[in-house]
């Protein structure tokens, strides 16, 4: 046991579980802030807190560890915002707030709300610092909660309105449980016998399909969903979030089913005489509002969380464990087969005829730019250990149907439904892989939300490149309004979905950034290795088509 104060200890324990960044608005926790002054974390202050906890997000997804974000009482509400997108997600965040000294409780103290509660439905873990003697095993509660099952976010509020409560001396013992530095922290084994019935189910399968969700990537179970494809001639689906799992040449990838989808991906699945989902919430968005597959259909469900088994299609068989784990265990356990000849034969047909019919707008040279030809010079540029960081809505669609991931070392990491986390997300993953390339992929409508963090992204050198999908609208909204209005809209009606058009590289250069605007296809691929080789942050400014639509979903 050693006498220090709880900065201090607070800074020794980061030191301690390896964190190397951490994210905030001032003012929170100012003397643990100057404690790590010599221990070679990286305090990162944004221009909001919702960035801040989007930061954190990208650089624990990206890491596999806990990423850390902190606000004073004022930006708590904030802060719960942006843990909005890291609960869906599963992603372990760890967020510490100020809040009120108990002698200053309801007598209308300066920027004071009580806004604990609002922390609740977007964390594991909600609680309350008040002694300064707790401080360890809350913090170690913090670690084990944010990594273990399914990972997600939890917070801690630290009393005083800057978390003054760590400012207080006490007797600490440092106490670091290294299981709880990484995620997945526990990898639970599934029952033998649970087991066995998947793998008779599977082989007695005619048209089966795998549907990879983002439990996979958590597990990092990507090398053992392959091996059990291949071993049994199974098709592979993802969700957007299991995007990666499958390089998408692959003959047995079919790319994203759901909503966000490729068509091809959507048939396969509703074709299928079994769905095998690994790591699925089995959600709206990965079945396209559970049309695919059917209510009904035979499925096959694992996961790691057992109230997730079943939630939305009751299983022939529930695997309860680890997503690589269990994997392993299931390709040990079954004799390599072929489904059938002609199943293989129809999904690959299926995958052709897509890629037939989008090779005219990938290949576009039309002015504006088409979504689609961007995709296409992405997925040619992309360097082999790249990772793509996408938005929600159109970037989301845009890069999970059209970008080929064609390395196993390339990583997708795609916003959960926040429009606006892309772009501070990309920075945080650019913190936890210094040494990697980081593409961000975002709209105009996107960017905007957190375009001040440009100024943060060229104060500390994070040098990630900002594709910037600039159409001036929030264009995903036109058949929406089109429907309002009757079919055709009219007077100001594009007040509501349309910008002013903007040169948003001159606003990325006046902010200290590499900026670089394209207008034409032909200049894509020389923007993006000029980004790339810019040595500091870097925005690719691209002109592109405002009525350039996604198409519907398959189903």
């Amino acid at each position: 046991m050693s006498t220090m104060t709880g900065s201090r200890f607070f800074a020794e324990a980061m030191r301690a579980y390896g964190v190397s960044h951490v994210f905030f608005v001032p003012t929170i926790i100012t003397q643990a802030m100057a404690e790590m002054e010599d221990m070679n974390i990286r305090r990162v202050t944004t221009h909001g807190e919702k960035a801040a906890a989007y930061m954190a997000d990208g650089y624990a997804r990206a890491s596999h560890r806990p990423g850390i974000c902190l606000a004073q009482n004022v930006g708590a509400a904030n802060l719960a915002a942006g843990l909005r997108d890291a609960s869906m997600a599963c992603s372990p965040v760890i967020a510490i707030t100020g809040g009120p000294e108990p002698d200053s409780r309801y007598r209308h103290v300066y920027q004071e709300v009580e806004d604990f509660s609002m922390f609740d439905p977007v964390t594991k873990f909600n609680a309350q610092v008040d002694k300064v003697e707790r401080l360890p095993d809350f913090l170690r509660q913090a670690f084990r909660a944010a990594t273990t099952g399914a990972p997600g976010p939890v917070h801690l509020r630290m009393r005083g309105r800057h978390g003054n409560v760590l400012e207080e001396e006490g007797n600490f013992e440092l106490i670091v449980e290294q299981q709880f530095l990484q995620f997945p922290a526990f990898r639970p084994e599934p029952e033998l016998d649970r087991v066995k019935e998947a793998a008779r189910a599977l082989t007695q399968a005619q048209r089966p399909v795998i549907v990879a969700g983002g439990g996979v990537i958590a597990s990092q179970a990507e090398l053992e969903v392959i091996d059990l494809a291949e071993k049994l001639s199974i098709p592979i689906a993802t969700s957007l979030n299991g995007k990666g799992t499958i390089p998408d040449r692959h003959p047995l990838s079919v790319g994203v089913v759901g909503t966000y989808s490729r068509w091809c991906a959507n048939r396969v699945v509703a074709e299928a005489d079994l769905v095998f989902f690994i790591g699925s919430h089995t959600g709206s968005q990965v079945t396209n509002n559970w049309k695919i597959p059917r209510p009904g259909a035979p499925v096959l469900q694992l996961d790691i969380e057992p109230m997730e088994i079943g939630r939305n299609y009751p299983p022939k068989v529930g695997l309860l464990g680890d997503a690589k784990v269990t994997l392993r265990r299931l390709i040990d356990t079954v004799d390599p087969m072929t489904p059938g000849r002609d199943w293989i034969q129809r999904v690959q047909q299926l995958v052709r005829e897509w890629r037939e019919e989008t090779k005219l707008l990938i290949s576009s040279d039309a002015i504006p730019i088409r979504p689609e030809r961007i995709c296409k010079e992405i997925t040619e540029f992309l360097p082999s250990d790249a990772v793509l960081v996408a938005d929600t809505g159109h970037s989301g669609i845009w890069t999970g149907t059209l970008v080929d991931l064609k390395h196993s070392n390339q990583r997708y990491i795609r916003c959960a439904g926040s429009l606006g986390w892309a772009f501070p997300a990309s920075l945080g993953v650019k913190c936890a892989l210094r040494d990697r390339p980081v593409l961000c992929f975002t709209g105009d409508g996107g960017f905007y939300y957190h375009l001040a963090e440009l100024e943060t992204a060229a104060r500390f050198g994070i040098n990630a490149v900002i594709l910037v999908n600039n159409n001036h609208a929030l264009s995903q909204e036109q058949r929406l309004f089109n429907a309002a209005y009757g079919g055709k809209q009219r007077g100001r009606a594009h007040e509501m979905w349309v910008f002013k058009e903007t040169n948003l590289a001159k606003v990325a250069e006046a902010m200290g950034c590499f900026a670089i605007r394209v207008e034409r296809p032909s200049e894509l691929r020389n923007a993006l290795e000029q980004a790339f080789a810019a040595g500091k942050p870097a925005v690719v400014d691209v002109v592109s088509d405002i009525e350039a639509l996604y198409p519907r979903a398959w189903g």
